[in-house]
């Protein structure tokens, strides 16, 4: 049974409870830590409905949580700016470490976090948990079985609304200090299936992004084209100004022997899906959609829990989890890279050494 301890208790960190409940015959929590105590006392409610016996502590430093208490896994849900610090300071502490998405705002904060997964011999994780999704799972099956062919291109849709409120209600929200923009923030587990999809492998990134609607210092939209070392190449379309409220989240990848399709409110409905192998397989497009999944009731989608249990999972073996600390670094890197092309108006090659601070002032003219 892995000790567990949630550090932030915000807007997402319901997931968090979720994910160690889900998987409540290997995880315990045994702490929940938010500078502001009610919201860590709501988050220890939240859980002691679900799972008894439950001895929760609260505290407002989470330093002071390490060293009383000694989890064997951290959970972090606090702001993006924060995250570097915290997650050393756990890892260095003994600590196992599932960290919300982005894992950082910057390439050389994300560099130091994996360094020091490494040198206290400790996992880190990331929460892309939309990999988890069954049809993005079914489409990484066709992909590793090589029904596509060659990788030709793909594309990610993100088409959703935040609006004034969401933004005041959490003033770091759209900082380059503490967030980034939509693309950071709302865009980064899309771009993380593409690249994903797509080798895995970004060599250059040419990019504008905008903020058109919202009053906050980083963009509210962003458009961009990924080229990869296999040939492949991505687009990226993201938007937080979607009228009147979220559409969708799509991902499409296309191979010269297969087209695959996954939209829905958060890339969780599968809507194309052929290959050339169909017949033979016996997967035709008329018999896999039917439809394959519905809408979750947030654009979190369903894939905390699995999230979580492959951590655990890769902390029984010994084996890496599916999002490393290394792997949830390439889409913070792409991110980065398409800032980078905004600010100096030309592609940028990958990898790159850029920060959402070196952004400042981007949209003040």
């Amino acid at each position: 049974m892995y000790t567990t301890a949630l550090i932030g208790c915000g807007r997402i960190s319901f997931k968090h409870i979720e994910g160690v409940v889900s998987n409540s015959d290997t995880m315990r929590l045994i702490a929940v830590c938010d500078p502001v105590l009610d919201r860590a006392r709501e988050k220890r409610e939240e859980y002691q409905k679900c799972c008894t016996p439950s001895d929760v502590s609260v505290y407002e430093d989470y330093r002071k949580m390490l060293a009383a208490c000694k989890p064997d896994i951290a959970t972090i849900a606090t702001e993006s700016g924060k995250h570097t610090p915290i997650i050393i300071d756990c890892l260095d502490a003994g600590c196992h470490v599932i960290c919300e998405k982005p894992m950082a705002l910057s390439t050389k904060d994300a560099d130091a976090m994996n360094e020091s997964a490494k040198r206290a011999g400790k996992k880190l994780a990331v929460c892309f948990q939309n990999r988890f999704n069954r049809p993005v799972q079914k489409l990484r099956a066709a992909l590793e079985a090589g029904r596509f062919g060659r990788i030709l291109h793909g594309m990610v849709q993100i088409r959703w609304n935040r609006n004034h409120t969401y933004y005041a209600e959490a003033p770091w929200r759209g900082t380059w200090a503490m967030d980034g923009g939509t693309l950071m923030n709302q865009c980064t587990h899309g771009i993380d299936l593409l690249q994903w999809m797509l080798g895995e492998e970004a060599v250059r990134v040419q990019a504008k992004t905008r903020r058109f609607l919202r009053s906050i210092e980083a963009e509210d939209f962003g458009a961009a084209i990924v080229e990869f070392k296999n040939g492949s190449v991505g687009i990226i379309e993201g938007s937080a100004d979607i009228y009147p409220t979220n559409l969708n989240e799509t991902l499409s990848i296309f191979g010269e022997k297969g087209s695959v399709v996954i939209g829905g409110l958060a890339v969780n409905k599968l809507e194309v899906w052929r290959f050339a192998d169909a017949d033979r397989i016996g997967d035709t497009e008329d018999r896999v959609l039917n439809p394959y999944e519905k809408d979750p009731p947030t654009v979190y989608g369903f894939g905390h829990d699995a999230l979580f249990k492959d951590f655990v999972e890769a902390l029984d073996t010994g084996r890496e989890p599916l999002v490393s600390g290394e792997k949830g670094k390439k889409a913070l890197e792409i991110i980065l890279a398409i800032y980078k092309s905004q600010k100096t108006g030309h592609a940028v090659d990958l990898p790159c050494d850029f920060s959402t601070m070196e952004m400042v002032g981007e949209f003040n003219t």
